[in-house]
């Protein structure tokens, strides 16, 4: 009888597949850009024209909606060089757009061509031509032999008119670039540009860059609009705060701009952040974020440093006029409940969560808006003490409006409560909505959770090896299991079903933190607390309160280099690791001229890089759990084939099927 393995496909040297050039992108588009609509691969291009500006070296910047579906973008700086490339022999222009982790935004050095720029990665126009079926650049610039214009076209990523250069006319330009790209459908899920979108991202630009005219053209209907702001933060706050609430101001804006010197401890010369913030009592908040011109539309390190240099100038304000009642203890979250805020920070080397750019991680930016922001607040405020004592006013209502929303919550829970687990070590707070549980792999690692977390709001569940496999488990043996009757108690839930309706009252924590460590066996029991709260507790992911924490697996020690100290970074893979030494390479770091260390579990943590690294609400990597759009009867069947008892077979098949898919962890 023939048996079934001449039928799979066959596993040789030949399999093993390099992806070159621009195919990465192709392959995977949803590693390196949004792909919902093509807006962003037009959106680093308009960057690139935004860094121009930001150096000072282009005043107009045009986007054109064609009426073949094409989008220009077309600048008046210095034009991309267009020379042969000293190293790689071929037009740098060319290799601009065809280069994964090449660009002038890596050249961060004394005289560099950018000093501050959106750019980390280094794939930004590479990934617009790589999603584009054609596009065409055209670049006026003075070089040796004189002034000229030089063109050339890409099709679907590949070189297909060479540079081609000629003689400026009289009537031309002088310099600048101009990119038109014909986004190909393929790979977005809708090829429709979303104007409301665009309009938001041009006129912001226009924003931050004062002076500068920033055009949209639609060629479709003939439609222009201008943005050139030359009030900046300011009038851009307070137009937007009248059109979304039009609320009155509890005290005037606050607005300040500040940047290191060549002095600076600790931090690069003309690194800072220019802000305007304003407080209302009710209405819409505005909250408007930037680095180096990028929008940072999910925040970031950038927007905890402005909040912990508010709450830091307000609560000594308050302090020193004794202005607190009794019983009531201020947080941040108390002074930025009514802030609207535009924020703009410059950052010499941003690191972004992602290729996409929506959030900032840079751990250093923290410090950096908040030692700047705190002091001009705490001055102004002891210089007009009628205002502040408004502004007291308004937060102090916002505390005790958290505490009686937290003691409503706690007279539900007073009667009956189960006896809490011994080695849970609780938070002070009674606020659930702002509590978290971290349940941490081993006994070590907890150690170093309860020494390192906030005492405040975060309680440390410690879990003595491996989570049973819950899957096959009725509800009513549940409990006959330690660890997870301590989870259960811990959280406040009893165990129900897909289709009950649990009374949540009794939830303990907003936000409960699978923390494992950064490998196979730190995977695996996440799938099994996974598994745990997909079957017995799928409300709570459904509602959002279970997040994996997400340990970096490396620290490199980098050493001093120009006006950056001493630094310790952070990667959560291989993937991080290679472009943070991608980045010092860049930077003029010798190879080898950084260590690497490797942690092998999170027990190798000491408190302080654990609350730095994973707990921190400012600075970690939280993933929040969710259900999404799935089928619940197939997601039970791919459960069930992966955590049956009586699944070995079809779970061997799986594996045969889909394991050259995996990444080893060897």
């Amino acid at each position: 009888m023939a048996t079934k393995k001449s039928a799979l496909p066959e596993y040789s040297e030949a399999s093993i597949r390099v992806l070159k050039g621009l195919e990465p992108v192709k392959q995977r588009p949803g590693m390196y850009t949004r792909t919902e609509n093509p807006l962003h691969i037009i959106q680093e291009v308009i960057d690139n024209a935004s860094d121009e500006a930001l150096g000072g070296y282009c005043k107009n910047i045009v986007v054109t909606l064609n009426t073949d579906g094409s989008v220009s973008v077309e600048d008046d700086g210095r034009g991309i060089p267009v020379g042969m490339h000293p190293e790689e022999k071929v037009p740098t222009v060319e290799i601009v757009f065809t280069r994964l982790h090449a660009g002038g935004k890596f050249d961060k050095g004394a005289g560099g061509a950018y000093a501050f720029s959106g750019g980390l990665h280094g794939v930004g126009v590479s990934v617009t031509n790589a999603l584009s079926s054609r596009l065409e650049i055209t670049v006026w610039r003075k070089d040796d032999q004189g002034r000229g214009v030089h063109q050339l076209a890409f099709g679907n990523g590949d070189l297909v008119e060479k540079l081609k250069s000629r003689p400026l006319a009289k009537d031309e330009k002088k310099s600048g670039t101009r990119v038109t790209a014909w986004p190909d459908p393929k790979y977005f899920d809708s090829p429709v540009i979303p104007q409301a979108e665009l309009q938001r991202l041009l006129r912001s630009k226009a924003v931050l860059l004062p002076g500068v005219r920033v055009t949209l053209v639609n060629a479709k209907n003939g439609d222009t609009q201008t943005w050139q702001y030359d009030q900046g933060l300011r009038g851009y706050l307070t137009e937007s705060l009248a059109q979304s609430s039009n609320a009155e101001t509890v005290i005037p804006l606050f607005e300040g701009e500040q940047y290191a010197g060549a002095d600076a401890d600790g931090f690069a010369e003309g690194e800072g952040a220019q802000w305007v913030v304003a407080w209302t009592e009710d209405g819409n908040v505005v909250r408007e974020s930037y680095v180096n011109l990028i929008p940072t539309s999910a925040g970031g390190t950038h927007e905890s440093g402005l909040r912990e240099g508010l709450f830091g100038a307000v609560k000594s304000f308050v302090e020193m006029h004794s202005l607190l009642p009794k019983g009531v203890k201020l947080l941040p979250e108390d002074v930025f409940a009514r802030v609207s805020f535009v924020l703009s920070a410059k950052v010499l080397d941003p690191q972004f969560q992602g290729q996409i750019k929506e959030r900032l991680n840079s751990r250093d930016a923290v410090r950096l808006v908040s030692s700047f922001s705190r002091p001009p607040l705490e001055l102004w405020l002891n210089q007009h003490v009628d205002y502040g004592k408004r502004l007291a006013e308004l937060v102090i209502r916002q505390a005790q409006t958290r505490l009686r929303s937290a003691q409503k919550v706690e007279k539900k829970k007073s009667s009956g409560v189960a006896v809490l687990p011994g080695k849970l070590t609780d938070c002070e707070s009674n606020d659930t909505t702002r509590n978290e549980l971290f349940l941490v792999e081993g006994d070590s690692a907890g150690g170093s959770a309860k020494m390192g977390r906030d005492k405040e709001f975060q309680a440390i569940l410690p879990l003595r090896g491996k989570v049973l496999n819950s899957w096959e488990t009725e509800r009513d043996r549940l409990f006959a299991n330690n660890e997870i009757h301590d989870i259960a108690v811990a959280i406040g839930v009893d165990p129900h079903g897909p289709n009950d309706t649990p009374d949540l009252s009794g939830l303990r924590y907003g936000r409960i933190c699978i923390l494992s460590d950064a490998d196979v066996d730190g995977s695996h029991i996440q799938v099994l607390l996974l598994t745990l709260f997909f079957k017995h507790f799928p409300k709570l992911i459904d509602k959002g309160h279970i997040c994996v924490a997400r340990p970096p697996l490396y620290r490199v020690d980098a050493p001093a280099r120009g006006k950056k100290p001493v630094q310790k970074l952070y990667a959560l893979d291989d993937g991080e690791l290679e472009a943070i030494e991608d980045k010092l390479r860049k930077d003029g770091v010798k190879q080898n001229g950084w260590s690497i260390s490797r942690f092998k579990g999170l027990g190798e943590m000491n408190a302080e890089q654990l609350w730095e690294t994973t707990m921190n609400p400012d600075t970690r990597r939280l993933l929040p759990v969710a259900l999404g759009d799935y089928d619940l009867i197939a997601s039970q069947a791919r459960f069930n084939m992966l955590m049956g008892k009586g699944e070995a077979a079809a779970r061997r098949l799986w594996i045969e099927e889909h394991g050259n898919e995996a990444e080893a962890d060897i």
